[in-house]
Formats: structure tokens, sequence, C-alpha cells
């Protein structure tokens, strides 16, 4: 490839006009931002371990409390993009939240969208535009983009939730902003029951009010007996894997980052192939293993890792006699709303 013009080969007064009127010449630093044949990437493949950072989080609830934290969260920032930028990738923010029984967190809304995976503890609720939705390990509960949401918990033991947002990409646009707001009216509870059977929705013959988000909450059990069957059914299926869509239309749940839960067989190892969006992969049970380039994360329970884009991922069933199940979290809605998604083998 043609070697370029560096910075340095130009006259130091061209250059001073230059930063005088804000202007910089592009040649110099065209092949930072045009890489030949794959992108820069500042995600590195890491993991955090639940074991690990559980007593830090339940220090930080000893430290301070709710009322001066709002929210009680630990982030898991890749070392790539530097722990002060908060991202685990480029689009995709990752936090531990912790409530303590009988706190609660003020009800907000923000631009960013969100969604909690539950990591452990009962009793505590998430309510969202007036739903309340209870906390269960494995649950996947929406806080889309604008929509109140808060926290409390009425339970006895501590209540940790993976906090999954885009708000690294809603900062950058210049459009990341939160509302406060007073505690929510509860007026709805289960409309996740209405959806229960897959191809089954409420009729439209009856007058309902449209909702861009009609489902909130997505039960573990649900999706967990989802895997099950369909691996009873497609037994020689290369993934075993379900996707958290919206059940009136059949797209992703949220419009940047998709959300999908994955099943290994004991003993399972695949490969998954090198595709553009950066990818999270939270262990909700059992043990896997997986290998992201030069990279080998042994995941426990409650783990989470964070693969860049571009490269393939290696997953394996570290029990040779029972399922692991991972949660996944990618940027492939947004990639394929704006023309980017690719494949390679």
């Amino acid at each position: 490839m043609q070697e370029l013009g560096r910075l340095a080969d130009l006259p130091e007064g061209y250059r001073e006009d230059l930063t005088a009127q804000n202007l910089v010449p592009l040649w110099p630093s065209l092949r930072s931002v045009l890489p030949p044949g794959v992108p820069s990437r500042r995600t590195r493949p890491t993991c955090w371990s639940y074991a690990a950072l559980r007593p830090l989080l339940m220090r930080a609830g000893e430290l301070t409390p709710i009322e001066k934290a709002e929210r009680r969260v630990l982030v898991l920032a890749n070392p790539g993009h530097g722990l002060d930028k908060m991202q685990a990738s480029a689009s995709i923010y990752l936090g531990m939240q912790l409530l303590l029984p009988g706190e609660w967190a003020p009800s907000h809304r923000h631009t960013p969208n969100a969604v909690r995976m539950i990591v452990e503890g009962e009793g505590a609720y998430t309510t969202v535009d007036g739903e309340k939705c209870p906390m269960s390990r494995g649950d996947l509960i929406l806080t889309p983009t604008g929509l109140w949401h808060e926290h409390g918990h009425d339970g006895d033991q501590p209540v940790v939730w993976l906090d999954v947002l885009d708000l690294p990409l809603v900062y950058y646009l210049e459009a990341s902003y939160v509302t406060e707001g007073k505690a929510q009216a509860v007026t709805r509870q289960g409309a996740e029951r209405a959806y229960r059977s897959g191809g089954v929705v409420p009729s439209p013959v009856f007058s309902r009010t449209a909702q861009p988000y009609p489902m909130l909450r997505y039960p573990w059990s649900e999706a967990r007996a989802a895997l099950e069957a369909l691996a009873t059914a497609e037994p020689r299926a290369e993934v075993v894997q379900v996707a958290y869509v919206n059940p009136e239309t059949g797209a992703d749940c949220q419009n940047i980052l998709g959300f999908s839960a994955l099943m290994l067989r004991p003993g399972e190892s695949l490969t998954l192939p090198a595709r553009s969006p950066a990818m999270v992969f939270h262990q909700i049970e059992g043990e896997s293993e997986i290998l992201v380039e030069d990279q080998r994360f042994r995941l426990a329970p409650a783990d989470t890792c964070c693969a860049p884009g571009y490269v393939p991922v290696t997953l394996g069933n570290r029990s040779g006699d029972r399922p692991a199940f991972l949660f996944l979290a990618d940027e492939t809605p947004l990639h394929k709303k704006l023309g980017l998604y690719e494949t390679r083998s």
C-alpha cells in the first residue's frame, strides 16, 4: 500500500497556519481512520469475575448509602478503552448494580436504552412506565429510552443485576441525558403473560393502545424452557440459541443492542464466526470456557466477558453431564441499521 506523507513533512509555518484556521490535513492520519482490511479496535478480550467483584460491590453498599449514590454500580470497564471511559466496547456499557433490602432507587428516565440481567437475590423489582417487574435470577428486564423506571426492594437479601446500556454511543452522539421524576404508581403487572406462547399474541380485534415495547420482562424460566425445547426438537442444530424480541413485531427488543440466550449441551464446543459487532457473554448457569484471539477465559456463574468484533469466538461447556446457559448482548441491530454488519469466514 502506498506510503502517505507525515505531518512532520510539512513546514512548521504551514502547520501553524492550518491550526489557526481549525484545519487538519487528512493524509497523515488517513490510515489510522481507514486501516486496510480490518478496522482499528480498542475493545480487548476482557473478563470480569463475579467472585472477585462481589465483595467490592457489597463493600460499596456499606460505604455509600443509596441516597448518595442514586444507582450503586461498579462499572465493568474495558482497559482497551481506558477505565475512565466506562465502556465494555465501542457501544456497550456494563455495570453491576446493588440494591439492599428496603432501598429504593428513585424514578428517572434517560435517553440511553438499558436492560437488566438479574444476577442474584429475590424480592426486588423494577417499575417501568407503570409496570412492576419482579426480579429473579436470569430474568431480562427492559428500560427503553425515555421510559420512567425505578427500583425497589421488599426482600431480605442483597439483589444484584447486570446493567447493559448503549450509553457509549448515545453519549458520543451528544444525546445522553437524564430527567428526574417522582415515584410511579403501579398500573399493571405480569404483562409478559400475554405473550407466553410463541406465535400467539393478544388479538388486535379489541382496542389496545399501541406500545413500542409491549413486553418489558422476559422471565428466565421461560427462556430456559425454550432453549431446552429447541435442543430437544432440533438435536442436530449447530447452535441452540433464542433471541429476545418484540413479540408484536418479531424485531429486536431494543433499537441499538441485541440480546439472546444460548445453551451449550453437555461437553459441547462451538465456534461463532468472526462478525463485525462486539459481543458480551454473561454466564447464567453452569460453567463455560471462552477463547477469544489468544485469551482463554473460564466462566463460572455470574462471570462476564466481552469480545471485540471481527474475531471468531469459541465457546465450550466445561461440564460433560450438565448444560451451560449464557446471556449474550451485542451490537448487531446497530450494525445492520448502519449497513455495516458482516460475517467473515
